[in-house]
């Protein structure tokens, strides 16, 4: 049949045709002559004996061959081969895998591998035997071996979750690799890695301690500038004692010269005239009248001069009466001048605060209006104490001359020991204080007390004076 594979000539076909090929006139017998046709089967079947024969010593040295390479190949294999039970006892093994444990191979067969893993390994060895012999697929671990010979390696140690049955024994093969050449290279790694990163740490602590040389020699730059500018401080303190000492000295000169030239003539005109008072008693009784009047104006001047003094000094209104009707009768009592104009807006929350920040803003209002009179040479000035968010604000705004007020910070300045002390007095108890003097418009001293106590609202403020519609900045 066409297409269809040729046959392979069965055993008895090749014997016949063996025994044709032997004798060639020799025929198949005739059906019926038994004794000839028994000896051609005995001859063919001695002809498929040789022919088996041939085959079996064929197959057996094609098996010898694969036996001889199989066994070059397992004991010469550059990896260790095991076959191990489940308690880890050693059952085969090849060449390499007696060289990695350096141990002769016939010593080691019935012994257990684990006798050969080190202390710390066995765990992962004892799981491993137990999941090769109980899960499926590929299972691996990574061991370290000790030996007298080789000291100790670690090896790569992998195996198929199925076990082969021999004899009564369940064995499990395994492949034992050497990869101390490996975990070398990675603890190198690691130690480049270790190296590196300290490398990095190493820069970077250089980097940091160059901005930290940087930021001290900066700050030393810093500390030489504030060294210089607290001298300049220092001097500037020096010459404001020297002139405070020079104003305390001015004011007694002052209060003395006045105590003298007018308390003292005072009293000196009422002894002369008590006197002459006691004479023209005597004389005249009916004149006692007409000499107490004189008298009874010189005791009054006195005490008015006296009066003034402790006002001065301090107020005993602003204790007892509170500071808006001490800033009040302080307008009043100024000197008046034609065209000049004081007004005074006040809320009366602010008596509220304690008696320190009360005598604060009265020296600020008082200091404040004695230089708008004096020295700015003002025509309207406006005084307000108003209550804000959290604090109460002071302000006295004149329209007179202004100045420059970069110059309180200068040294060749003599006129900034009031508005230093006022500042010193403000920032004293937490307080802000400011300065503000435009040309053609005029000067304004600001001072800002915070308020910790709540206050109550009030229906309205007091005032005194024209009202203000807002003050001059």
């Amino acid at each position: 049949m066409k297409g269809r594979p040729p046959k392979f000539p069965s055993l008895r076909h090749r014997s016949e045709r063996r025994l044709r090929e032997a004798g060639a006139g020799n025929h198949i017998p005739a059906v019926g002559n038994d004794t000839q046709r028994l000896f051609h089967e005995l001859q063919v079947h001695q002809i498929e004996l040789e022919l088996q024969n041939e085959e079996f010593n064929h197959a057996n040295a094609v098996a010898n061959a694969a036996l001889e390479k199989y066994t070059d190949l397992y004991d010469f294999a550059p990896v260790g081969y095991f076959s191990l039970d489940s308690q880890g006892q050693i059952e085969e093994l090849n060449m390499a895998g007696a060289v990695l444990l350096g141990v002769e191979r016939s010593r080691l067969t019935g012994r257990r591998f684990q006798l050969f893993v080190d202390v710390k390994s066995r765990p992962t060895f004892q799981d491993f035997i137990g999941r090769i012999f109980s899960n499926s697929g590929r299972q691996e671990c990574e061991l370290k071996l000790t030996s007298e010979s080789n000291g100790t390696i670690w090896v790569e140690v992998a195996g198929i979750s199925q076990p082969v049955v021999t004899g009564s024994k369940r064995l499990s093969r395994i492949v034992v690799s050497d990869i101390s050449a490996r975990k070398l290279a990675e603890e190198q790694h690691h130690r480049i890695g270790i190296l590196a990163a300290t490398n990095r740490n190493l820069q970077r602590e250089i980097v940091e301690r160059r901005i930290a040389e940087a930021a001290l020699k900066k700050s030393e730059d810093r500390f030489r500038s504030l060294l210089s500018q607290s001298r300049v401080l220092e001097e500037r303190l020096r010459k404001m004692a020297r002139e405070m000492l020079k104003v305390q000295e001015d004011e007694r000169r002052r209060i003395s010269r006045e105590l003298h030239d007018e308390v003292s003539q005072i009293l000196l005109s009422i002894n002369v005239q008590l006197t002459l008072f006691a004479r023209e008693s005597v004389k005249d009784p009916g004149g006692v009248r007409r000499a107490i009047g004189p008298m009874r104006r010189s005791v009054e001047k006195a005490v008015s001069i006296v009066h003034k003094f402790a006002r001065e000094l301090r107020p005993a209104m602003l204790d007892d009466l509170g500071l808006i009707p001490t800033l009040r009768s302080y307008v009043e009592d100024l000197p008046k001048k034609r065209g000049r104009v004081i007004r005074l807006k006040a809320d009366t929350r602010v008596e509220r605060l304690d008696n320190d920040s009360r005598t604060v803003l009265y020296r600020i209002a008082q200091e404040s209006l004695t230089n708008a009179i004096k020295h700015s040479h003002a025509s309207i000035v406006d005084v307000s104490v108003l209550n804000t968010e959290g604090s109460v604000v002071l302000e006295v705004a004149d329209n007179g001359v202004s100045f420059d007020v970069t110059r309180i910070a200068s040294n060749d300045w003599q006129d900034c020991l009031g508005l230093t002390g006022m500042r010193e007095r403000v920032e004293m108890i937490g307080g802000r204080f400011a300065v503000v003097s435009t040309p053609g418009i005029g000067t304004t001293i600001r001072a800002e007390i915070p308020f910790h106590t709540r206050l109550i609202k009030a229906r309205g403020a007091v005032s005194s004076g024209p009202k203000m519609s807002r003050l001059k900045k």
